[in-house]
């Protein structure tokens, strides 16, 4: 998720402002444990969507979309890192972070 991304806005319907926060949820019939679905929230709906998925015990976190993507970028890079240790290669072919191979 990039900040900047005009895609990246609040999940309350019919609202059409900039994402601020994720809400990190799971339906615990439906899904395991660690799985998190995510809805972006403006400001002015965060509190709104907490609530709605609150009273059904799907709300897991609520963070900033700011603190979410450094998250996913962190795991993201331990990930690349682990599977260069282990000689693993990523979809292009090759076996970690650096220069892709033309």
């Amino acid at each position: 998720m990039n900040t900047a991304d005009p895609a990246l806005i609040c999940s309350a319907k019919g609202c059409r402002a900039p994402a601020v926060w994720v809400l990190a949820w799971n339906n615990p019939k439906l899904h395991t444990p660690e799985r998190r679905k995510t809805w972006l929230a403006c400001e002015e709906h965060r509190e709104y969507l907490s609530r709605f998925l609150g009273v059904r015990d799907f709300l897991k976190e609520v963070v900033t979309l700011a603190d979410w993507q450094e998250a996913e970028q962190s795991a993201a890079r331990a990930e690349a890192g682990e599977k260069a240790e282990n000689g693993e290669r990523d979809a292009d072919g090759d076996s970690g972070p650096g220069p892709r191979r033309a």
